[in-house]
């Protein structure tokens, strides 16, 4: 990740840092990893197949539920008291060099002539006081940016919001992530529209959650919130798709009952272990 977004270059830091993530999945009894991407990623280096467990990030069903979404709480945060009335498209996460968050703001531009549409960006990262800048030089009066914000107000957050955001920067790497806020925003029955290609891209289709976009294309993602901002019955449908696939698919207390099954195979196996050298020994 930090080579794809330019953060350092190939050097000798570089190479000990696969040698270490390397030596750690050759020696661990198992490895857990969050995509089938990352497993086929790590069988390439040679670590067996046999070893590698893939359980998928999940979310909490019963903090972000829908009808945690809903009171007054919206308007006693600082930043959303013009929120009332307006249509909002929410990107809330980190602003970092992964995101391309500047695409956000390009297609901010694009869809002034709604004048009821709001984007909204929460939280922090590396990029963001370049952002931050660089909103105002554009005079984007539609874009409302806020600091990050401590989870008991995620619920509050989501209760304005119309459409959520999900974006990286268009680099192959990307094609083997699934950001948590995907899942999230189906949760919360918030259509997504989303700008990742890849496993994320496959999710979301497989979902029928919200709509797919070029990575980096102000157009097409400006295309995308003109779609929804005028179908409310669309809208209606991906979200409640969209809750029917993580009730089924991504419920973190399942997902951990399956982690669970894992590290109790794994302490079972090590027992059989030490037994049977015992057994050997024995008179």
């Amino acid at each position: 990740s930090i080579v794809a977004v330019g953060a350092v270059r190939r050097n000798l830091l570089l190479r000990w840092l696969v040698w270490l993530a390397n030596f750690a999945y050759r020696h661990a009894d198992r490895v857990v990893c969050v995509t089938d991407s990352f497993k086929e990623a790590m069988i390439a280096e040679g670590i067996p197949a046999a070893k590698i467990e893939v359980i998928k990030s999940g979310v909490d069903l019963e903090f972000f539920s829908p009808e945690r979404s809903v009171g007054p709480e919206a308007g006693r945060i600082p930043g959303l008291e013009n929120t009332q009335g307006k249509f909002v498209v929410s990107y809330v996460g980190t602003h970092g060099m992964a995101h391309g968050l500047d695409t956000v703001l390009s297609a901010a531009e694009l869809v002034r002539d709604l004048p009821d549409v709001l984007f909204l960006l929460v939280g922090d990262g590396a990029e963001r006081a370049n952002l931050v800048k660089q909103r105002d030089i554009m005079r984007l009066d539609n874009v409302v940016m806020l600091d990050q914000q401590p989870k008991t107000r995620m619920p509050a957050i989501w209760a304005v919001t119309d459409v959520s955001l999900v974006v990286l920067k268009n680099q192959p790497l990307f094609r083997t992530v699934i950001p948590s806020k995907i899942v999230e925003s189906m949760a919360m029955m918030k259509p997504v529209v989303l700008g990742v290609r890849g496993e994320s891209e496959a999710l979301l289709q497989e979902s029928q959650a919200g709509l797919c976009v070029q990575p980096g294309s102000p157009v097409q993602l400006a295309r995308a919130v003109r779609r929804l901002h005028g179908d409310a019955d669309e809208r209606r449908a991906m979200g409640l798709a969209g809750r029917k696939f993580v009730e089924q698919h991504c419920n973190r207390l399942v997902l951990a009952a399956r982690y669970a099954v894992v590290l109790n195979d794994l302490i079972a196996e090590k027992a059989r272990r030490a037994e049977s050298p015992a057994r050997d020994s024995a008179p």
